[in-house]
């Protein structure tokens, strides 16, 4: 049977066995919803750079195939990419990446080999490893990323 709930007056935390728990959950909770809004530009613009480097050029016909996603679909998340500075496109022309995106892509990129190669070095099986590492490496932060970058680092001199 579970105990009751702590009667607690409009407003107040609530508190755990160690105090105030509102704190640490909500700064949990607010960094995952700015995580969440930043994920569809940081998938774009590393599948850009990657249709880049792959076919010379990426084309939204592409990127609705990558993503599975209408062209229509891709054709509003370039033009937010655009607004904030991430790309350069035309219609009915290819998507290029600005100094900007290209930044910002090449920090993805990085961010999501580091999230890999930790799942790979705990003996994730490589095609879950794949799929996990796209969710969690949006959500993953600086001191967290650097803990793994440590101990990555550290299995690879042994």
């Amino acid at each position: 049977m579970p105990a009751p709930q702590e009667k607690r007056a409009p407003g107040k935390p609530s508190t755990g066995p160690k105090g105030p728990a509102s704190l640490s959950t909500r700064d949990g909770h607010r960094r995952t919803r700015e995580s969440h809004g930043e994920e569809l530009i940081e998938d774009y613009v590393e599948a850009i750079a990657d249709c880049i480097e792959a076919e010379g050029e990426a084309r939204a016909v592409d990127l609705a195939k990558k993503f599975g996603v209408t062209h229509v679909s891709v054709v509003k998340a370039v033009a937010r990419l655009q607004k904030n500075g991430y790309v350069t496109a035309e219609p009915y022309r290819s998507i290029f990446l600005t100094e900007k995106g290209r930044k910002l892509a090449a920090h993805c990129r990085a961010r999501h080999e580091i999230v890999l190669d930790l799942l790979l070095a705990l003996g994730v099986p490589r095609s879950a490893a794949l799929i996990d590492a796209e969710g969690i490496e949006h959500h993953v932060g600086r001191e967290t990323l650097s803990h793994f970058k440590k101990f990555l680092s550290q299995r690879r001199v042994r």
